[in-house]
């Protein structure tokens, strides 16, 4: 069976759709000003992808059917721009969302990150997201000296409406140990409540690892910067 190169390209550009060989036929192939995606309104709001183009980050909005849309959550003005392959991919997340936004004392966002990072990568993107309003639970500050580690986490994880998964090459390294990270990764897979952070990796370096969690498609910080895949998680959990 041939297998879609989605997780991997985006199917962000013509190339990408086109050379796919689980996908080109059903998107019929490409046209020269752009490829589309089927269509499927409910996603987005009614405004769409309209106006002469303009750029931010790496993300581009285009006129026409191209390659962006705003999702139904993203507020009128915002300035962040979403492919619509982004918006396919979490508007299931947003929809579990919504089913737990009156649910007292949630944290936004459970940041699952492998220890390595925890200085780094993880460190950033969590204060890229407390920069946005987002409240995070992070191990560095979350879990308190004395704590038992793996209650505090299944803690974390009841008490959040959406876990992300920082996935570097260090987080890699722990899933095939099965340390602590894949304990978390289960439990946010049960809930259908995950979203990949791909970030100096790729989404098939991941699914030689962890198949199940390569199925999922996600961000990159290869197509965004992570101030970029901050703003749109920022949407994506704001009431």
């Amino acid at each position: 069976m041939s297998r879609c190169t989605a997780p991997v390209r985006g199917h962000r550009t013509a190339s990408a759709a086109a050379e796919c060989p689980a996908c080109s036929s059903r998107y019929g192939g490409y046209r020269s000003s752009g490829y589309s995606f089927p269509s499927n309104p409910s996603p987005y709001s009614s405004s769409g992808s309209t106006g002469s183009g303009r750029t931010n980050g790496s993300s581009t909005v285009g006129s026409g059917s191209g390659g962006s849309g705003r999702p139904r959550w993203s507020r009128a003005g915002s300035s962040v721009v979403y492919t619509p392959a982004e918006v396919r991919t979490l508007t299931p997340v947003r929809d579990n969302i919504e089913k737990r936004v009156h649910l007292p004392d949630l944290r936004d966002v459970f940041l699952c990150h492998a220890w390595d990072d925890r200085k780094g990568a993880a460190k950033e993107l969590h204060d890229q997201l407390e920069s946005r309003g987002v409240s995070v639970w992070f191990s560095e500050k979350d879990v308190a000296l004395g704590s038992t580690l793996l209650r505090e986490i299944d803690k974390g994880l009841a008490k959040s409406r959406v876990g992300i998964v920082l996935v570097t090459p260090a987080l890699l390294g722990r899933l095939a140990g099965e340390g602590i990270a894949d304990k978390e990764l289960s439990a946010l897979l049960a809930r259908d409540l995950l979203v990949p952070i791909v970030h100096n990796t790729t989404y098939e370096a991941l699914r030689d690892v962890s198949p199940l969690l390569g199925s999922r498609s996600g961000l990159s910080t290869a197509d965004d910067t992570m101030g970029n895949v901050a703003a749109k998680l920022a949407e994506l959990v704001s009431s």
